[in-house]
């Protein structure tokens, strides 16, 4: 499942970012969601998300 729609990111779930300064390359960055950053229902780019662990990125693809 990709992170386009809002309804389906919450906080605690396993994904898979795509930092700021990664996104030339495409690197994914895998952590677990704390807050949506997002306000929209949906961004075509992926939901911005904030990890556990402080790093903000738009969500590629959701783990489960």
């Amino acid at each position: 499942m990709d992170g386009t729609r809002r309804a389906d990111v919450k906080p605690g779930l396993r994904v898979k970012i795509v930092l700021k300064q990664d996104q030339r390359s495409g690197k994914l960055t895998e952590g677990v969601v704390k807050d949506l950053l997002t306000n929209s229902p949906t961004h075509h780019h992926g939901i911005k998300v904030r990890l556990m662990d402080g790093q903000v990125g738009r969500v590629k693809e959701i783990l489960g």
